[in-house]
């Protein structure tokens, strides 16, 4: 009776080692497919960022750009009317 016990704790052990064992694969799996989608999402992201910056510095140069053109015209017209001003005098 004592050795028929011994045996079915010894296949009851390898049963929980074999679910163990198949666990610990499930988990690994599970986690490197969590993995690989995370950095796809992390590099998409990151393309994301870069866009979004070239934008920035797009925006930047135009608005510098159009306000530097904006203030040329504004003081030739202020020249014009201080020529007109002073040739009338």
């Amino acid at each position: 009776m004592l050795a028929e016990q011994d045996g079915d704790d010894a296949d009851l052990r390898r049963e929980l080692d074999a679910i163990r064992e198949e666990t610990r694969s499930y988990v690994k799996k599970r986690l490197r497919k969590s993995e690989k989608r995370m950095d796809k999402r992390v590099a998409k992201l990151e393309r994301r960022i870069d866009q979004v910056e070239q934008d920035r510095k797009l925006a930047e140069w135009r608005i510098h750009t159009n306000t530097e053109q904006m203030l040329d015209g504004l003081l030739k017209e202020v020249r014009a009317i201080a020529d007109l001003l002073t040739r009338t005098r």
